[in-house]
């Protein structure tokens, strides 16, 4: 049997034909891919089960609950489409033998009239282009099988070539084992273009259309409404074929190295190339190799890493997220790669969005195996613990609380009935109080009415907010404490304010937009009429950089013009926010805000929704 290049004792320098074969032929030609394998209709039954990471055990049972395999782990699914929405690798212990039984259902289902789809989720991306950080030890062990001691001697003495000759043996050893543990670089190789595994996931879509829902890994970025489903599916994954393929060629010519990373290698590749170390035939390699890592596959503006639909809310992403789906043709996503707060599958927008990364991986994420099921109209839950009668359940709401495993209306008559164990005496216009019940312990902040019971600005700001279903306001009630009326609201400990946030540099990427983010709150500071909003007053946050609002008993006045610092901005009223100011009709303020606002204030938060709802509409931009 021939060996690997890896076994031999030289490295494999390809000769030109060969080089120029890798660096121009296209993925279309070079990979057996049909002209559009992402669009299907008039499937009867769908099955999508989210982010796996090795959980094969959780995986068997829910795939056997779900009625898509039987005892003996065969296809028993009939015509079933069996969806998995990526990341079904790394960080579990059984991630080879999650994809040895996927590879295997997936020749299995044709045969009785059903499709397995593997969508390529990041991990999946980073085990092609050697990004392993999130890669178990137990993963490479799992290959031990297919790795000989000559192949990992080999390697190391290249390893050790790289090093200053006066290092100790000892040290450079220890530094190989760490970077390449027992396994892994038989487990490189079966991730190679040619390779087992990199072979069938390079044919794997990245997004797929089944009726008029749209499955994705991470979210439904701008990219997807600027390039549609043919430009994920055919421009990215010819980047991504491409990097893979010249990667491969550059490591079987000894330029770089299985155990280089791949934010390792471009500097590296620089390096070599300024000490005059790249031959003249892997300069154009080099070029290519350094200009395909940028793409937006490997970032946070990509799909299979995109947050934004997960985390922001329908004012922030709605009008986004609508224009990219009727681009695609379809009227909903469901996705992975950020798990559910609640561990279950969520619905947000309407059930535009489906949540169903469930946290598999119980030993990190603390989660079970559940899948989605979509006949016709109805969708339903099945978990790895047999329960059927299960729903996709409403996404809670928890501004400032995500971390405490209670919902909004749980926070609220906490705060209202909750101990008060201390209150600080003055010194800001917000007191510390810690409130307590024999469960739970947290730290608010109160604050004495001032303006008489029917004028309690921070209390109309979160019942408006709520109104809204903005999601900036943290929890915020009526309670009297030691005599005094006033207002108590939690905000974690664990916040920023927008100073801080701009001093540390933080937010260029973070989950939600921040530039959509503040958009929002524009639109919001201009319907309550907020003249007092400062960078003290928006606050982050440090989990996810979600913007909470908080300082509003300077809004609501009777003023039907826009706050001062605004009167330059555009502001952000699309569809959504025109849906959402529709709502607030004088009779919902008034049942709503009526007791915490008076007469003239209400009217003139009606004059002032007018003017937003006769604002200029807003477009959708696209990049």
């Amino acid at each position: 049997m021939r060996k690997h290049p890896a076994t031999r004792g030289s490295a494999l320098l390809l000769g030109r034909s060969q080089l120029l074969a890798l660096l121009f032929c296209p993925f279309l030609l070079c990979a057996v891919a049909a002209a559009d394998d992402w669009h299907y209709s008039d499937v009867k039954r769908i099955v999508a089960i989210g982010d796996v990471h090795g959980a094969y055990d959780a995986l068997i049972s829910t795939l056997q609950y779900a009625d898509v395999i039987d005892g003996d782990l065969a296809w028993f699914g009939g015509s079933t489409h069996l969806v998995f929405t990526g990341d079904v690798l790394d960080r579990g212990p059984k991630s080879r033998l999650v994809m040895d039984l996927i590879m295997r259902l997936d020749r299995e289902a044709p045969l009785a009239g059903g499709k397995v789809h593997l969508l390529l989720g990041n991990h999946e991306v980073m085990n092609l282009i050697g990004d392993l950080r999130y890669v178990a030890e137990a993963e490479y062990a799992a290959f031990l099988d297919l790795e000989s001691a000559e192949e990992r001697e080999l390697w190391y003495q290249r390893f050790r070539l790289g090093k200053a000759g006066d290092i100790d043996e000892s040290i450079v050893r220890r530094e190989f084992d760490e970077k390449a543990p027992p396994g892994y670089f038989a487990h490189r190789r079966a991730f190679r273009q040619d390779g087992i595994y990199g072979k069938w996931l390079l044919e794997k879509p990245l997004m797929v259309v089944i009726n008029d829902t749209l499955f994705v890994h991470g979210g439904v970025p701008p990219f997807v409404a600027e390039h549609g489903l043919t430009g994920v599916n055919i421009e990215l994954k010819n980047n991504f074929y491409d990097y893979v393929t010249t990667r491969v060629m550059l490591e079987d010519a000894a330029v770089i190295s299985p155990v280089d990373r791949f934010k390792e290698v471009p500097p590296m590749l620089i390096q070599k190339n300024r000490a005059g170390q790249i031959a003249d035939e892997f300069f154009s390699a080099m070029l290519k190799i350094l200009e395909l890592g940028k793409s937006p596959l490997y970032g946070p503006t990509g799909p299979t890493w995109y947050r934004g639909t997960a985390t922001c809310n329908r004012l922030v992403e709605g009008d986004e997220l609508n224009y990219a789906l009727s681009k695609v043709g379809a009227e909903r996503v469901v996705m992975g790669h950020t798990s559910t707060i609640t561990r279950q599958v969520q619905q947000r927008m309407d059930g535009r969005i489906v949540e169903i990364d469930t946290g598999m991986l119980k030993a990190v994420y603390e989660g079970s195996g559940n899948a989605l099921i979509i006949e016709g109209d109805e969708l339903s839950v099945v978990n790895e613990d047999g329960r059927t009668d299960l729903s996709p359940i409403e996404a809670p709401m928890r501004v400032g609380h995500q971390s405490i495993a209670i919902s909004d209306e749980a926070m609220a008559e906490f705060l209202m009935n909750g101990n008060i164990a201390e209150l600080s005496d003055g010194g800001t216009e917000w007191r510390p109080v810690r409130v307590t019940t024999d469960e739970l312990s947290v730290v608010a902040y109160f604050r004495e009415h001032s303006g008489g019971e029917h004028n309690a600005p921070e209390l109309a700001a979160y019942k408006l907010d709520r109104m809204l279903q903005l999601g900036m306001i943290p929890v915020t009630v009526r309670r009297e404490i030691a005599g005094t009326q006033g207002t108590l609201q939690f905000v974690p400990a664990s916040t920023m304010t927008e100073l801080e946030r701009v001093a540390t540099g933080q937010g260029a990427h973070a989950p939600c937009s921040l530039a959509k983010q503040t958009g929002a709150m524009h639109v919001f500071d201009a319907l309550i009429n907020n003249s007092a909003r400062t960078p003290a007053s928006m606050l982050y946050s440090r989990e996810d950089l979600s913007l909470m609002l908080v300082d509003h008993d300077r809004s609501f006045g009777v003023s039907p013009e826009r706050p001062a610092y605004l009167e330059d901005i555009e502001l952000a009223v699309g569809d959504q926010w025109r849906s959402a100011l529709s709502e607030l009709n004088d009779e919902a303020l008034r049942a709503e805000l009526g007791d915490v606002l008076d007469d003239d204030r209400l009217a003139a938060l009606g004059v002032r929704r007018d003017a937003l709802l006769n604002e200029a509409p807003r477009q959708v931009a696209v990049p």
